[in-house]
């Protein structure tokens, strides 16, 4: 068990690295910049408690009993929180108010060890139950992610262990305890990059299914004069080809709302305004890498509408099986035969 926990806190450092850069990348955490930056929080959070969970197991340094580790705790699931409510709830930034959800983390480092350690698992349990309320909202959308739901609800069900454990544990056997929390953490990191490598754009194929859940949006939308106007800014003002096209931007076009547009596509066109946006892009690299065979790959990428290498790339590999180089290979004479 102990050696298992030293793998998983090294693990995570690098796993932290790994999840922050999807974050970055993430397209749909643009339209929330605030969930972003909880998620980094969150991220960083997890990487400093991983760090000082290997300091104690490994070398006996105790700094459990440091105020910072009792801020961390407290920091943890409010920041998730911030970070996954734009995804099942699609509420906005509350702004300033947001940083209520902190202040029981300032007052943890006056807490003595004892009493802080159950009440940030009461916590971590209270958002855990609106965590699983928002998770069984989407219960008729299982079709459509099953491996998705699967892996959440372990992570969902591996945190819960953990928080009960919590409660009594730790009076009893601290280092048992302390190896199967470094343990769960390593677990969740190495399942939430599962997913970033198995379903990209996860956040965003959540956030439709969410909203689907909920009461449609589109009641005094026409919506086939809405689809037939998006159609035409995509194939004649092309506007898919801007790197910086937002949700907001895109249906402020439309005369929507950035809800309407996202049911708008995911109800009549079976996907999400993600998947849309990069269906146009790859279909406009796919005739550049043919008709330009001089131009460098990462130039197709760019001016086909992405933003970075890695996102092209993705994208591509994504839609059409293959990678830009070698689609440009196989179609260089016009057809695959020839």
């Amino acid at each position: 068990m102990h050696a298992l926990a030293i793998l998983f806190s090294g693990y995570s450092l690098f796993g932290a690295l790994v999840v922050a850069m999807a974050l970055f990348a993430d397209e749909d955490l643009r339209e929330t910049p605030r969930a972003r930056g909880a998620g980094l929080v969150l991220l960083l959070v997890l990487a400093s408690l991983q760090l000082m969970h290997f300091l104690y197991l490994q070398y006996h340094a105790d700094w459990l009993h440091a105020p910072a580790y009792r801020m961390a705790l407290f920091t943890a699931a409010p920041a998730f929180y911030l970070l996954v409510r734009p995804v099942l709830l699609g509420s906005p930034d509350a702004g300033r108010r947001d940083l209520l959800h902190f202040l029981p983390a300032l007052a943890a480092g006056f807490l003595p060890m004892e009493t802080a350690l159950p009440l940030s698992f009461l916590l971590g349990a209270a958002y855990m139950i609106w965590l699983g309320h928002g998770l069984w909202s989407l219960r008729r959308q299982r079709h459509r992610f099953r491996l998705e739901m699967i892996l959440l609800g372990i992570i969902f069900f591996v945190a819960l262990g953990t928080t009960l454990l919590g409660f009594y544990l730790p009076a009893r056997n601290a280092p048992l305890f302390f190896s199967l929390y470094t343990i769960a953490i390593g677990l969740g990191f190495l399942l939430t990059s599962m997913l970033l490598v198995l379903r990209p754009g996860l956040s965003g194929n959540i956030a439709e299914a969410a909203r689907e859940a909920r009461a449609s949006t589109l009641g005094r939308v026409d919506c086939p004069a809405a689809l037939k106007e998006l159609q035409r800014l995509m194939e004649e003002e092309k506007l898919f080809l801007d790197p910086e096209l937002s949700l907001g931007k895109l249906a402020a076009r439309l005369s929507l709302g950035p809800h309407q547009l996202s049911e708008l596509v995911n109800s009549h066109l079976g996907k999400s305004l993600s998947r849309y946006l990069r269906e146009y892009r790859v279909k406009e690299a796919t005739r550049l890498l043919v008709e330009k065979p001089s131009r460098a790959v990462l130039s197709v990428g760019m001016d086909s509408g992405f933003s970075s290498q890695s996102n092209f790339y993705e994208a591509f590999r994504e839609i059409t099986g293959m990678t830009p180089g070698n689609y440009r290979k196989l179609h260089r004479s016009g057809s695959p035969e020839s």
